[in-house]
């Protein structure tokens, strides 16, 4: 009897089932379901059965191999299908998957500019306090005109009362 050791890792298991890769499973599966959806998949299939029913109900009698109900296409069309359907499902999940960690990223994106925008919001804000305080050039133009205009008075005033 073997005792089982916490401090040291398990013995590898041999195990009768095969190993795959899942990443490279759904990559196959998902091209699998990208070609499903295109036209050129839709003519292969047209033509396919086509020939497939025109060589069946055409062909002499001993040349045929699926006769006119066609059994054999029908269960090549059904195990078509129940081999798609899984495969499209397995490429959506993967889709959604994209999908999420992709909005998540758009979210923590957008929370980071929100951030930005109330920072440099609150920096705006701020600098038009501080310029609320300060003189502006029009500000002290408008009062160097008025000295100006008050010195041309006084000065009038004193030459006007000097002369008498």
């Amino acid at each position: 009897m073997t005792v089982n050791r916490l401090d040291q890792p398990r013995e590898l298991r041999r195990t009768i089932r095969p190993h795959y890769d899942p990443e490279a499973f759904g990559r196959l599966s998902e091209r699998i379901a990208r070609f499903l959806g295109t036209a050129r998949f839709l003519v292969y299939m047209t033509v396919f059965i086509a020939v497939w029913v025109l060589w069946n109900a055409v062909a002499p009698r001993h040349l045929t191999f699926d006769p006119y109900p066609f059994i054999f296409l029908t269960l090549i069309l059904s195990l078509q299908a129940s081999y798609a359907a899984p495969l499209i499902l397995l490429a959506q999940n993967r889709q959604a998957d994209r999908d999420r960690v992709q909005s998540e990223q758009d979210r923590m994106t957008t929370e980071r500019n929100q951030a930005e925008v109330e920072y440099l919001t609150r920096e705006i804000a701020g600098l038009r306090i501080a310029l609320g305080e300060l003189a502006t050039r029009d500000y002290i133009r408008g009062e160097l005109e008025r000295l100006v205009e008050d010195l041309r008075d006084t000065g009038a005033d004193r030459g006007g009362t000097g002369s008498q």
